[in-house]
């Protein structure tokens, strides 16, 4: 593959989890309309998971193993119920996709204080974006749309905590090759959601309307498939620093649609919160930026990406360390 084609690859894949990601905090919003939060997005990664297994498992890609199944549904349960559940459940509860998108931004900083428990503290630049960071989210609290509930507020703080840990965690377990990772990870997550759903009373007792069912579609299709994808193609070609960089630009684009296309309203605090947390990130990702291409020189070959089961022992990490939750 030429310099350019790769170049044009990282490039879409870019955008793709720039703009996609911001815009699932709305679609969530559109799909509550007519679904509970668990169910719908059991259903989700099912449909999502499904797909993609089936896929693989055409080309001739090895399933997991019981023991890869049992890594991946912890994983799942931590980074796909823990977090992208509570911040549906957050939206359910009057938090709007904006403000949601703003909280979650500061993963790169909960991911930061778990490395440490890892083996791996902050540095001093990294400190200081992690009170910059927190200093936002202070403020944040304070957004008319948190005042709506202060259990919304709760769980769209607590969802990053698990999502960052599920992310650290998650490099150090023995699981299958990347693209398998993938799709047992959407299938344990869904299914666990789908199990959870109904034990905390969600029930669907009249058909969703399609605005909803648009919004559902979108979420398999964009967020699932077509994002968390590109992610993995972006973990595997550039560095950490640009594959997790739309971690900066997904509250950007959700403030924007919310404003736009979801007749939200923020008030003084979040414009303060915002530029708070997004340069408490800017010196995270800058004190981890190494003098170096942005292409790792570690990365994944790309016949490897195509056939991913060539070393099923090196394990996938579920995600980067700075990784926030895509919607």
């Amino acid at each position: 593959m030429t310099s350019q084609s790769h170049r044009f690859r990282i490039g879409v894949a870019l955008v793709a989890v720039y703009v996609v990601w911001g815009s699932t905090y709305l679609a969530l919003r559109f799909g509550l309309e007519g679904f509970t939060p668990f169910i719908m997005n059991g259903i989700r990664f099912i449909v999502a998971g499904s797909l993609l297994f089936g896929f693989l498992r055409s080309r001739g890609t090895p399933p997991p193993t019981r023991r890869q199944w049992w890594n991946l549904a912890r994983i799942a349960l931590l980074m796909l119920v823990g977090g992208v559940g509570l911040v549906t459940v957050a939206e359910d509860l009057g938090v709007g996709s904006g403000v949601a998108a703003t909280a979650i931004a500061v993963m790169p900083l909960w991911a930061a204080l778990w490395s440490g428990f890892f083996g791996r503290w902050p540095q001093r630049l990294e400190w200081a974006g992690l009170v910059a960071g927190f200093a936002g989210v202070v403020v944040l609290a304070q957004e008319g749309d948190f005042e709506t509930t202060a259990s919304g507020m709760a769980l769209v703080l607590i969802a990053p905590m698990f999502w960052a840990f599920g992310s650290v965690w998650g490099r150090r377990l023995d699981l299958p090759s990347v693209w398998m990772a993938t799709a047992g990870q959407l299938l344990a997550g869904g299914v666990i959601l789908l199990v959870l759903g109904p034990l905390r009373g969600e029930r669907i007792t009249e058909m969703p309307p399609l605005g909803a069912w648009l919004a559902l579609g979108y979420l398999i299709v964009m967020g699932s498939l077509v994002a968390f994808t590109a992610y993995v193609y972006l973990l595997h070609t550039v560095s950490a620093p640009l594959a997790t960089s739309y971690a900066y630009v997904n509250p950007v684009v959700a403030v924007v649609l919310g404003l736009t296309l979801g007749d939200e309203v923020i008030t003084g605090p979040a414009f303060i919160a915002l530029p708070l947390i997004l340069v408490g990130l800017g010196l995270v990702g800058l004190a981890q930026r190494r003098p170096r291409s942005l292409i790792t020189e570690t990365a994944v070959p790309e016949e490897e990406l195509r056939h991913p089961a060539a070393e099923p022992s090196r394990g996938y990490p579920a995600s980067a360390q700075s990784e926030s939750p895509p919607s």
